[in-house]
């Protein structure tokens, strides 16, 4: 079912039509019984597993970028993700770059976007998780369950991915992450500094040592002031030299850096299947999905093996079944993360990884 609707949604602008199927989605989850439905249908079995101090319901998330603006917690939650990753935030509301910018590459399974941090500003979108939160809450009060074992609520684990404005510079891109921690810390479980896409100017020259360890070193001092700390993690790029992963992976654990989250879309089009003449036609923009396997799951496997497994990893790039999330976990992930291949394989691809996913 999902194929065919698939198949005619990718007749439409990429971007037009995820909003659409969200807004759609949402719509219909407005109504209690329809929204029970879905649940039911999309749930996933309960493979509890607690990474870096937190209880997630199962092992399977949500990547940053998907649900920029915290819009769709509800929705998202219904369809079984054990983990949601909103943003990437920065603390102004900034429209990203010009459209059209997420393309498909159906060939290939894979999707390029170069949004560009399009988002509604960090206090904005702290006020949606924190009136989302207010209202799950009120619900768990309101539930009262037949017997003790008869209902398990596990929380929706919700990491907040951040960055830093467009024309704010680079030395001064700390403060960009100071605010975005600062708004979201009551209301996020998890952050991810992300200085690792290609489609903001500059950006990853965030991720040479010196750079790195002032935004992170700034965001511990912040987090080790509040009575009770959140994990920091670090999203890295697919494109790093091995020199620059060991830098990276070494400040990690000196700092002691609660995970990484690896990997970010890359600017390669190496062996793709899409005709260059498309690819020039698209332009810019990072790439994901399945061209990112490989390369995704032996990054994960280096750094892991290099620290050993000192630092949480949570895995992503190319995940569209449970083969190629066992693939991650065997290199040495405790998570993984979905977005390509959310979108290449439709909402059964939770419930679908997790019903085979025996390694907890």
């Amino acid at each position: 079912m999902y194929k065919l609707l698939r198949n005619i949604l990718f007749w439409f602008d990429a971007e037009q039509v995820h909003y659409f199927s969200m807004n759609f989605l949402k719509l219909f989850c407005k109504i209690n019984l329809i929204k029970k439905i879905i649940s039911k249908k999309y749930k996933a079995k309960d493979s509890p597993v607690n990474v870096f101090g937190l209880q997630f319901k199962n092992p399977v998330g949500l990547a940053a970028g998907f649900d920029k603006n915290a819009k769709y917690l509800s929705e998202l939650e219904a369809l079984g993700f054990g983990f949601i990753e909103i943003g990437t935030v920065t603390p102004l509301p900034q429209k990203g770059n010009d459209k059209p910018r997420l393309f498909r590459l159906p060939k290939d399974k894979a999707l390029i976007n170069r949004m560009g941090f399009n988002n509604d500003g960090v206090k904005v979108v702290a006020g949606r998780v924190k009136k989302w939160k207010e209202n799950k809450e009120q619900q768990s009060i309101n539930h009262k369950p037949q017997t003790p074992d008869s209902y398990r609520d596990y929380k929706l684990i919700i990491g907040g991915n951040i960055g830093k404005n467009k024309n704010t510079p680079n030395e001064d891109a700390w403060k960009d992450y100071e605010i975005c921690f600062l708004e979201l810390f009551d209301f996020v479980d998890y952050f991810v500094v992300n200085v690792s896409s290609p489609n903001t100017p500059g950006l990853r020259a965030l991720q040479q040592k010196d750079s790195l360890r002032k935004i992170l070193s700034h965001l511990q001092n912040l987090n080790n002031r509040k009575e009770h700390a959140k994990p920091i993690l670090l999203k890295i790029s697919p494109d790093l030299t091995k020199e620059e992963i060991d830098d990276i992976t070494n400040l990690a654990v000196e700092i002691e850096l609660n995970g990484l989250v690896v990997a970010n879309t890359t600017i390669k089009r190496e062996q793709l299947q899409t005709t260059n003449y498309k690819l020039q036609t698209i332009g810019a923009g990072g790439l994901s999905g399945m061209p990112l396997k490989q390369s995704s799951t032996l990054i994960v496997e280096y750094i892991s093996k290099k620290i050993k497994n000192k630092i949480p990893i949570i895995a992503s790039g190319g995940i569209f079944a449970v083969n190629d999330a066992k693939e991650k976990i065997n290199a040495g992930a405790s998570l993984v993360q979905v977005w390509t291949g959310f979108v290449y394989e439709g909402p059964g691809i939770i419930k679908n990884i997790c019903k085979s996913l025996t390694y907890l």
